[in-house]
Formats: structure tokens, C-alpha cells, sequence
């Protein structure tokens, strides 16, 4: 059920107007409820594949509170075997198959939807439990509830027990103004996944579908994809965190102006936000800080010196983190080249912290000032779509022939949609539509750099300057949205 479909909407207002009718003290019932009819009608099959990781999960969070060190890492072992078999089965035999010559066609795995979501949620809780950051639930049907919470399933954002956990099963009041700012929080997601994503996906799929034919191309698809990657990820956490704030839940934020970021690094804490931190918690901190680290870290301090020294173990740890993210991402070479190439950028940035600092001083570079800064959000913004080559081709080859005809074949204007994509509009009207999506989410981002809370300014205007602002938004979402490639879903849905 995609939540650019009016089946959805009419599911999401039914769940909203029950929730606030029946008596409190079973709200969290009704949710329960139509968690699972949503993931019903994504497939009947799906649901084993969610029940067997909850269940697991439960019983193995209350074997971890009595003290078992077996419970961990066998419940660990199934939950990610289950999601390494049912991901990475066809790319493992397909890359033997290929160093040993022989054909291999792929195996029909059934991929149930948000499974990478809610495993890594089902395990931030279990290690949590075992490091006893929190308490195992003992109620099977609460956590039933945390692990399938309808409007984040899909995509996120990747919720910790202790925040989302006590909110779910809570009594919750109807309160108007909370209903008011989650409805402007959706129509926002809206307006960023139909008006940009959506007319952007055009240029990206004729670009890289087609790279062959349209060579030169890669700069304007990259920069495309750039657009409809964020608008249609952020837009898609937009609805989710509007939806709950209609049922009078806090779901955790998930992006923070990334494009303003001045380094890999600070672009990843500002992207995919409960992603990263998950990272860092249950990946990061415990290589890191794990005795093989250790002793590695000594070894590089006699070796190559302090500073080094203490510098290398965290920039193994980040290699590493990105490793995984890369795999996350999907079964294939260029996901992984992906995260190694983030990876490496923010290890090796780390370990040059000091040279940078010399260099600096040796060019009286003024590093507060703004005109620096403003050249490390532009190379960072370019850093970054670099690496989007890889996460958008089909292949390391195609990345690379496209990264390569960018340089020596730039090509930026061409008639591209109206070659590729003749019942979509002209050409002239969807890039308009692109460009004023951007402009208009770039003020907003820049209001929120700033400290501005535009929600809550919005709110306190009167009600007829509120109603403008969402009738604004809903006509654009009629007149410019690119409303038959909506239907297609979400890009992370597919993780």
C-alpha cells in the first residue's frame, strides 16, 4: 500500500478518527491492529518473516535480562542470517559464479517489505536489553506493536525502544493542535515527494537507463538524482513523523539539513540521522573500543607516533561502519564501493586533522569566516554526488563510464524527457516544477539552519493565513506533482 495511493490516506484517516473514538486504554490495540493490516496487504507472506523476527527477538530480550550470554548473539545470528539469506543469496552465488565462469540465474527470493528496518530495530533493542540500557517488555503484544508500527516500517526511521516503546502503548487526547501541525508535517512530505522527487525521477531514469545513448549526461542525472534521492526519502519521513504526530506520538528526526553540511562526516550526522546513530552505537563504539582495537591502536603508536596512533583505530572503525553501511544499502559491488568511498574520505580526513590545521595556519585561511565555509558546503555537496554515481548505476563499470563521460563528454542541456518521455509534459514545464520545488525547500532549510521553527511559526499565525499556506500546498500537489510516478512508492521501501 503505497502511501502516494488513496487507499492509503483512507486507511490512515480511519486509523486516526478509531483511535481517538474508542476508549484510550485499547488505543494502542487499534494500532496493533492496523499495523498488521498494513502489512497484510503488502503480502500475506511477508508477515511470517515480521513474526519470526519479533518473536525471537521477545524471548530472546527476556533470556538476555536473566543473565543468558547465549541468548544475544544466537537471536543476533538469526535475525541477520535471515536477512543475509533472503538479500545477499543471489549476489554471493551469483559473484562465485562469475569468478568461476559458470552462467547463474538468479534465485526468486521473496524480499518482505522494511525487513532491514525492523531488524536493525529488533536488534538496537535486544543489545540494549544485554547492556541493560533499558528493560526487557514482557508483554509479547507491546512489543509486537514497537516492532510493526505501521507508518515507520516502510522506511523509518529506525526508532530505539526507550524512545518509541512508552509513547505506543500510552493513553493519548485528542489535541487539535497537534492534529494541525502533523497534517502540515505530511502535506509537506507531500509536496517534496510528487512536485520534486517525482518529476526529477524522470531525468534519472532516462539518464540511467540510457547512459549508453546519452553520454555526458552523468552530471545533470547525478545532480537529479540528488534531488529526487532527498526529496523522496525526507518527504517519506515527513509523512511517517506526521502521522504519528497525529496519533500524538514523537517518532525521532531523521534528517537535519544535510545539504548545508561542511564535511562527509557532518553531511552523514545530518542524513539518514537514526541510521547513523545506530551505526555508531551498536557498530562503531564496540569495535572501537574492543580489545583486538586496542591492541591494533598500540601497535600504530609505535609505529607511526601518537598523534597516528590514536587517529587509526577510529579511522579502521569508520572504514568499517561504512562498510556495513554499504552492504546495507543492497547486494551489489558498487553499494559496497559506496560506503568504502564515504568510508575512507571521513577515515582519512581524520587522521589528516592535524595537517589541516597547519595548512590553515600556513595560508592564513580564516576558518570562521563565512567565505569558507561556504566553500566546504559546496565541497562537500560535490563530494557527495560523487558518490551518488555509484549509488545510482547499475553497476561499478556504468559508475565509472559515467563519472568518466561527465569529464571528457560534459553535456548538460538536451531533450531528454521529451525523447524518453513523451505523455509526461514537456521538458521546459518539468524542469520549472524541479526548480521551484528546490527553491522553495531551500528557503525552508535555510529558515531551520537559522533556528526558525517553521511549524510552530506557522502555527501561530491566524487561521486563515494557516489555511492558505496548506490550500497552497495541496493545489501544488494537483496542478505541478508528477502524479502517475507517485504510485511507484518510496525509494527506500526497497531496503
Amino acid at each position: 500500500m503505497s502511501f502516494v495511493s488513496t487507499a492509503f490516506i483512507i486507511f490512515v484517516i480511519l486509523c486516526i478518527a478509531g483511535y481517538y473514538l474508542i476508549p484510550k486504554q485499547y488505543q494502542w490495540c487499534w494500532l496493533l491492529v492496523f499495523s498488521y493490516i498494513y502489512y497484510l496487504a503488502a503480502g500475506p507472506r511477508y508477515v511470517i518473516f515480521l513474526l519470526f523476527s519479533t518473536v525471537i527477538t521477545y524471548v530472546g530480550g527476556l533470556r538476555a535480562e536473566q543473565g543468558s550470554k547465549a541468548a544475544v548473539p544466537v537471536v543476533l545470528l538469526l535475525d541477520f542470517g535471515a536477512l543475509a539469506i533472503i538479500k545477499y543469496t543471489n549476489f554471493v552465488l551469483g559473484t562465485f559464479a562469475g569468478i568461476a565462469g559458470i552462467e547463474f540465474h538468479e534465485l526468486d527470493i521473496l524480499l518482505p517489505l522494511g525487513i532491514s528496518f525492523y531488524t536493525f530495530q529488533t536488534a538496537g533493542y535486544l543489545l540494549d536489553v544485554y547492556w541493560k540500557r533499558c528493560k526487557a517488555e514482557h508483554n509479547f503484544l507491546h512489543f509486537a506493536l514497537f516492532v510493526s508500527f505501521f507508518p515507520q516500517i516502510m522506511q523509518g526511521p529506525i526508532s530505539r525502544y526507550g524512545q518509541l516503546a512508552e509513547q505506543l502503548c500510552a493513553q493519548h487526547t485528542f489535541d487539535i493542535r497537534r492534529i494541525e501541525s502533523g497534517l502540515y508535517r505530511i502535506a509537506w512530505g507531500f509536496f517534496k515527494k510528487m512536485v520534486i522527487a517525482d518529476n526529477a525521477a524522470l531525468y534519472v531514469s532516462a539518464i540511467f537507463d540510457n547512459y549508453m545513448t546519452l553520454r555526458g549526461y552523468g552530471v545533470l542525472g547525478v545532480l537529479m538524482y540528488s534531488a529526487q534521492l532527498y526529496a523522496d526519502f525526507s518527504g517519506g519521513i515527513d509523512i511517517v513523523i506526521g502521522i504519528a504526530e497525529c496519533l500524538d506520538i514523537t517518532l525521532a528526526e531523521n534528517f537535519r539539513q544535510p545539504f548545508f553540511a561542511t564535511s562527509i562526516g557532518d553531511f552523514w550526522h545530518r542524513w539518514h540521522i537514526t541510521l547513523g546513530t545506530w551505526m555508531k552505537d551498536y557498530v562503531f563504539y564496540p569495535v572501537s573500543l574492543s580489545r583486538w582495537m586496542g591492541n591494533f591502536g598500540k601497535w600504530c603508536r609505535k609505529r607511526f607516533g601518537k598523534n597516528i596512533g590514536r587517529a587509526m583505530p577510529i579511522c579502521v572503525g569508520n572504514i568499517i561502519v561504512f562498510l556495513v553501511v554499504g552492504v546495507w544499502h543492497g547486494p551489489a559491488w558498487h553499494y559496497i564501493i559506496y560506503g568504502l568511498y564515504n568510508g575512507l574520505i571521513i577515515g582519512i580526513s581524520g587522521l589528516l586533522t592535524k595537517n589541516f590545521r597547519s595548512w590553515k595556519k600556513a595560508l592564513k585561511i580564516n576558518d570562521k569566516s563565512a567565505g569558507f565555509k561556504l566553500f566546504q558546503i559546496v565541497r562537500t555537496f560535490v563530494l557527495v554526488n560523487i558518490s551518488w554515481y555509484l549509488d545510482c548505476a547499475g553497476s561499478v563499470g556504468q559508475a565509472y563510464m559515467m563519472f568518466k563521460d561527465s569529464i571528457l563528454r560534459f553535456r548538460i542541456f538536451g531533450d531528454i524527457i521529451d525523447t524518453y518521455y513523451t505523455c509526461s509534459g514537456s521538458q521546459e514545464v518539468t524542469m520549472a516544477c524541479i526548480v521551484f520545488g528546490c527553491i522553495v525547500v531551500f528557503i525552508h532549510s535555510l529558515m531551520k539552519e537559522r533556528g526558525v521553527d517553521v511549524r510552530a511559526a506557522l502555527l501561530d499565525r491566524p487561521i486563515p493565513v494557516r489555511c492558505v499556506v496548506l490550500f497552497l500546498l495541496l493545489a501544488s500537489l494537483v496542478l505541478i506533482g508528477n502524479q502517475p510516478l507517485s504510485q511507484g512508492g518510496f525509494i527506500y521501501a526497497n531496503f
